[in-house]
């Protein structure tokens, strides 16, 4: 398994407004759950019940953007409670988002993010006005998220994006995903091991 992100295509989604927190993102009934499998289908629950309730259709529950892979959002994302679900059930909505853009991000959801391989790019407010636009205008629009190049592309448009050099650094060399690094060092490991005396029946003198 290749654990690099260097570009990300799909379909975008907006969700609009700041100050989006995680609880609006998953509801704290949601955290009993022993796994994070399932969470997908109930982000943004109690949002998308208001928005029905109000007569209105939620992006998340939109069908025109059950195939997008790149969630577009504003100000201050992921604010509140540092809970891992939040961005846990992001990644797991519908074919997977892999990608969040916005205008900034709460700085424990961003590190969560990280974790789970899911870059977190930021633009200005026009650029991400304009980007939400023509998703919202086109759904099926393909967007490209190229890290080397800290660019977006959606249709004929380029919008550069900011990230510092850490994650950016981390997500193309792959180097996010501490376990693939463990893995991928099998044979370096099992020989250093086996160098150990204690790990190799070692026993001290009487």
């Amino acid at each position: 398994m290749d654990s690099k992100r260097i570009k990300l295509t799909g379909p975008g989604i907006p969700v609009r407004g700041n100050d989006i927190d995680t609880d609006r993102i998953i509801p704290a009934r949601f955290l009993k759950t022993i796994t994070f499998d399932g969470l997908g289908e109930h982000a943004f629950e109690d949002d998308r019940l208001g928005d029905k309730a109000a007569g209105k259709v939620h992006p998340f529950d939109n069908p025109a953007y059950a195939d997008a892979r790149i969630l577009i959002v504003n100000k201050n994302f992921g604010c509140g409670s540092s809970r891992e679900h939040a961005p846990q059930a992001i990644a797991r909505f519908g074919k997977g988002i892999v990608a969040i853009l916005g205008e900034s991000f709460a700085e424990i959801f961003y590190g969560n993010c990280q974790s789970l391989g899911v870059p977190c790019p930021t633009l200005d407010a026009a650029s991400i006005e304009e980007l939400m636009s023509l998703v919202e205008a086109d759904p099926k629009l393909e967007l490209t998220v190229d890290l080397e190049k800290q660019e977006v592309k959606a249709g004929s448009r380029t919008f550069s994006f900011s990230m510092p050099d850490g994650p950016k650094r981390a997500f193309i060399e792959g180097t996010w995903d501490p376990t693939f690094e463990l893995l991928s060092a099998k044979e370096q490991i099992q020989k250093t091991a086996a160098s150990l005396p204690y790990m190799n029946g070692f026993t001290t003198a009487p």
